[in-house]
């Protein structure tokens, strides 16, 4: 009999040792009610309760949990039919409003960023939902939020997984896409061909100029050249001149002038002579002589002149 009361009282100690301590995990919160009402939230670690009038009534995980958003259809402002799905990030804040401030706030969430969410496409036109993505994330989780903090969770981020309109819209919109590439396109060859003549036109006129330029500089090299011809034949005729008047006040340069000049006459009358079937021979020799002496003259008048 003794042993039985020792087995009974042993099976008892251990229930009340299991009921009495509670060993709370990391980020986790567990709400107690004693005797029905909210005791008390306990945190990480090992707990006391009082056994058989505490109760662990609710299990709470403090970390930021990911909950998908079921699609549905949106009625966008120029009244098109749009299906939306997103997902949707919270995390529990305050285990007791978790608890006791809804009767399940993860349906309350869900239901609530839907609805929140048709409001704010049926606002938009379509092109719109495309463009403004982070808008309405952003739209969502600040009405969620604010609605959330009676619930004890704090909605951290909304985002939207897919915006599918109808197939005939999608139909739609590729065939606008592909129009505007193309229309791109066009423009872009038609810039491209602009710009190929106006880079023909350029360089044909710069070829036009430096062409110019070189015939103007060929022009003015060759004039160059020839003016200084001109000056080297004078400077060398000048010279040659100065070299005879000098020759001819030597001695004997008289005699040599006159020598030359009688030689050059009678080589004019030859070839006279040999251009015309008429010989023709001076009539008087004394014409030759005189011709000589006036040449000579002529010699004599420029040589005595100041130079």
């Amino acid at each position: 009999m003794t042993e039985i009361i020792a087995l009974v009282l042993l099976i008892v100690a251990v229930i009340f040792v299991i009921q009495s301590v509670k060993v709370v995990p990391q980020q986790n919160a567990w709400v107690v009610e004693r005797l029905g009402r909210y005791h008390a939230t306990l945190t990480p670690g090992l707990n006391i309760l009082v056994p058989f009038i505490d109760r662990l009534a609710y299990k709470h995980s403090l970390k930021e949990i990911p909950l998908d958003v079921p699609s549905q259809v949106c009625i966008t402002k120029d009244n098109t039919q749009l299906t939306v799905d997103g997902i949707l990030y919270f995390q529990v804040t305050d285990p007791m409003r978790a608890s006791y401030g809804s009767s399940n706030y993860i349906l309350a969430i869900t239901q609530l960023a839907q609805t929140t969410l048709r409001s704010i496409v049926g606002r938009m036109e379509l092109d719109k939902t495309f463009e403004e993505r982070d808008l309405i994330n952003s739209s969502v989780v600040q009405a969620l939020d604010e609605a959330a903090l009676n619930w004890g969770v704090k909605v951290l981020r909304y985002e939207i997984k897919d915006l599918t309109p109808p197939p005939a819209i999608l139909h739609a919109m590729q065939a606008q896409i592909t129009a505007e590439r193309e229309k791109r396109a066009l423009i872009a060859a038609s810039e491209g061909r602009r710009q190929e003549q106006i880079n023909i036109a350029t360089g044909e006129r710069e070829a036009a100029i430096a062409r110019s330029e070189g015939d103007k500089q060929a022009e003015i090299n060759k004039a160059q050249g020839e003016a200084a011809a001109i000056t080297s034949v004078a400077e060398a005729t000048a010279a040659a001149i100065r070299q005879i008047a000098a020759a001819i006040e030597q001695p004997g340069g008289q005699q040599a002038v006159q020598l030359k000049v009688a030689e050059k006459a009678v080589d004019a009358y030859a070839q006279l002579a040999q251009k015309n079937n008429t010989m023709i021979v001076p009539g008087n020799m004394s014409e030759v002589s005189g011709l000589i002496g006036t040449a000579m003259a002529l010699m004599k008048g420029s040589g005595k002149t100041p130079g």
